[in-house]
C-alpha cells in the first residue's frame, strides 16, 4: 500500500494515501466516490493497521465544498470511518486537541492542508478545493483557533499536500475573478492567451493565507507534487470517476 508520510515530531504522524494499482480501486480511500464501498473499508482498515492504529481511531466528514469547521471531541471517535452515515456533516476542516484520532480529508485536485502544534498537541486537516480557497476557510477556521482557542499562529507548522498545479488548473473568468476579489491571490493568476482561460495555483494561495494568519512561512510546507499529471495520484479533472486519497494527521500517544 503507498503512503507517503511528512516530517513531524516523533508523537505526531501525518502523511497522504496514494494512488497504488496494486489495492482494491487504486487504493481510493472514499466512501462517497467509489465502486464498491467494502473495497474502501479493506483499504482504510489494511491503511490504518500499516501506521500503527484502528480505523475506529479515524474521524471524517462529509465534504461539500463549504467554509464550515469542527471541533472533534473523544466521542466523535470513529465517525465517518466504517460509514458515511455518521460522518460529520457539511464540513470541510477538522480539529482536535485530543490524542490518538485521526483527523481525516479526502481530495483529488484539491489542496489538503494538515496542521499541528507540538506545544498544544493541536491537529488538524482542511479540504480546501478552489471554492473553499475563496469563501476562505483557512482563514476563517485559523482565526477560530487564534481567536476561541487561544493557539498562537508562531507555532502552528503546516502541511499543504498534492493538488492540480497551476499549469493544468484551468478556468475561466468567473473563478479567477473570485480569486481576484480575495485581494491577496493576484501573484497566483495567469492568463493564457492562446486559449482565454486563467491559470490559478490554489496551493500558494492557501499559503498565502496561512501566512496573513500570522503562521511563518518557514512553517510552512508544499507537496509539490501535481495530481493531474502524477501517476501517483487521482485527479478529477482527468476522470470524473477517480478515487480520493487521504490525507491524516494524528499525535500519538502510548495507550494504557
Amino acid at each position: 500500500m503507498s503512503i507517503r508520510l511528512y516530517s513531524t515530531p516523533d508523537n505526531f504522524i501525518a502523511g497522504i494515501t496514494m494512488r497504488d494499482s496494486s489495492e482494491p480501486e487504486s487504493n481510493n480511500m472514499a466512501l462517497h466516490a467509489c465502486m464498491v464501498a467494502e473495497n474502501i473499508t479493506t483499504n482504510r482498515r489494511k491503511f490504518s493497521a500499516s501506521i500503527g492504529c484502528s480505523l475506529e481511531d479515524f474521524v471524517c466528514a462529509y465534504q461539500c465544498h463549504s467554509a464550515n469547521f469542527h471541533k472533534v471531541e473523544r466521542e466523535d471517535r470513529g465517525r465517518g470511518a466504517v460509514t458515511m452515515d455518521t460522518a460529520i456533516p457539511n464540513t470541510d476542516a477538522l480539529y482536535t486537541f485530543e490524542p490518538n484520532l485521526a483527523m481525516c480529508c479526502f481530495t483529488a485536485d484539491c489542496v489538503p492542508l494538515l496542521l499541528h502544534d507540538e506545544t498544544t498537541g493541536l491537529v488538524g486537516a482542511v479540504h480546501s478545493g478552489w471554492q473553499g480557497t475563496v469563501k476562505e476557510i483557512v482563514p476563517k477556521a485559523f482565526n477560530h483557533l487564534i481567536l476561541k482557542e487561544r493557539c498562537d499562529p508562531r507555532k502552528l507548522k503546516i502541511i499543504i499536500g498534492p493538488a492540480i498545479s497551476q499549469e493544468k488548473f484551468e478556468v475561466d473568468q468567473d473563478v479567477s475573478d473570485r480569486f481576484k476579489a480575495l485581494g491577496y491571490a493576484d501573484d497566483f493568476i495567469s492568463y493564457n492567451d492562446e486559449t482565454g482561460k486563467f491559470h490559478i495555483d490554489n496551493q500558494l494561495t492557501v499559503k498565502r493565507q496561512c501566512e496573513l494568519m500570522g503562521i511563518p512561512a518557514e512553517n510552512i510546507t508544499i507537496d509539490r507534487t501535481c495530481t493531474f499529471t502524477s501517476p501517483d495520484c487521482f485527479s478529477f479533472r482527468q476522470d470524473k470517476n477517480c478515487g480520493r486519497h487521504l490525507s491524516f494527521i494524528m499525535k500519538k500517544l502510548q495507550r494504557p
